[in-house]
């Protein structure tokens, strides 16, 4: 039985569509044992509004929210009793084996690295995103926001933990990994790409294929598409921009359905001890079930140990 914890008590929406989440969640996976962080009184009031017995669930009292806006590391420091801070504390004692939430995304980034920790040998952990593709498949991108610079050796190692997780989760057999770049000669782009290029062409550990342009993300052409922070979150934002605005205008298609992050739920946080998922501040109910499914797959599948034996192999090499 794999026990997940959520923070009930993060995103606009908290705590009523997370626990929403939870309850069509426990119906979906019945493998699942999910621990409710955050407030006992509020979430058993608000369990028993929604008609539903809080014996369902595992309630962990935290008495303390950390806002949306707050500074994540100072916040993370100060509020000791926080959904975050005890639902991390819990993942890196063992006692849960995932931890999903849609609070403050730089606390649940801090936390998740002074807490659970990176996996030893990871230069700096990463987030990704979907890459929903015309072919109806699924790729990442990484990073998209947590690390706004970069070395040649980070993007690297990113590279290796987007196609690792693709491979795993996503069963792409032999992910076909590229770097995002204006061009697709290998002299193209700027200082970091045309170093991260030297590194990634040299590599054992994954399938690289060259450069891939902006054009080329959402067509069956890579898996995984590397990148640093800054222009990941570029990118992520135009098109998170572009989808509201068609969806806005009243345009339908069943390409453009796949952009709505409702069908993923969340990004996982990529090179810690264990499974991380952070979900949009807007997320609702079937949200909270993506994210938990994910977080379940993750465990399922075996990622954390596979990125610890890679890092092992490449040490040894």
């Amino acid at each position: 039985m794999i026990r997940i914890g959520i923070d009930v008590m993060g995103g606009d929406f908290a705590p009523v569509e997370p626990l929403k989440g939870c309850i069509e969640a426990k119906k979906q996976l019945a493998d699942i044992d999910i621990v409710l962080f955050g407030d006992e009184q509020s979430i058993i009031k608000h369990l028993s509004d929604l008609g539903h017995a809080n014996h369902d669930f595992e309630i962990v009292h935290a008495p303390e929210v950390i806002g949306m806006g707050e500074h994540p590391t100072k916040a993370f420091s100060q509020k000791k009793n926080s959904s975050i801070g005890i639902g991390l504390h819990y993942l890196s004692k063992g006692l849960i084996d995932a931890f999903v939430g849609a609070g403050n995304t730089g606390a649940m980034m801090v936390g998740s690295i002074f807490t659970v920790k990176p996996i030893p040998g990871i230069l700096r952990p990463t987030i990704s995103s979907v890459l929903p593709k015309t072919t109806g498949g699924l790729g990442v991108l990484l990073d998209v926001g947590a690390n706004a610079d970069c070395k040649p050796d980070v993007l690297n190692q990113f590279a290796l933990l987007g196609s690792l997780f693709c491979q795993y989760v996503y069963k792409i057999e032999n992910p076909r990994v590229a770097l995002l770049n204006i061009g697709e000669e290998k002299e193209k782009g700027n200082l970091l790409a045309q170093a991260a290029h030297e590194l990634m062409l040299d590599s054992k550990e994954y399938n690289f294929i060259g450069n891939c342009e902006g054009r080329d993300l959402f067509v069956d052409k890579v898996d995984v598409a590397v990148c640093d922070g800054f222009t990941g979150n570029v990118v992520l934002k135009a098109c998170e921009s572009m989808y509201h605005i068609l969806e806005a205008r009243g345009i339908k298609d069943d390409f453009l359905d796949l952009f709505n992050y409702e069908n993923y739920g969340g990004t996982p946080i990529l090179g810690i001890n264990a499974p991380v998922i952070i979900g949009h501040g807007i997320s609702n109910a079937p949200t909270f079930v993506a994210m938990l499914k994910l977080a379940a797959e993750m465990k399922e599948s075996g990622l954390i140990e596979k990125i610890k034996e890679s890092l092992n192999l490449i040490k040894e090499s």
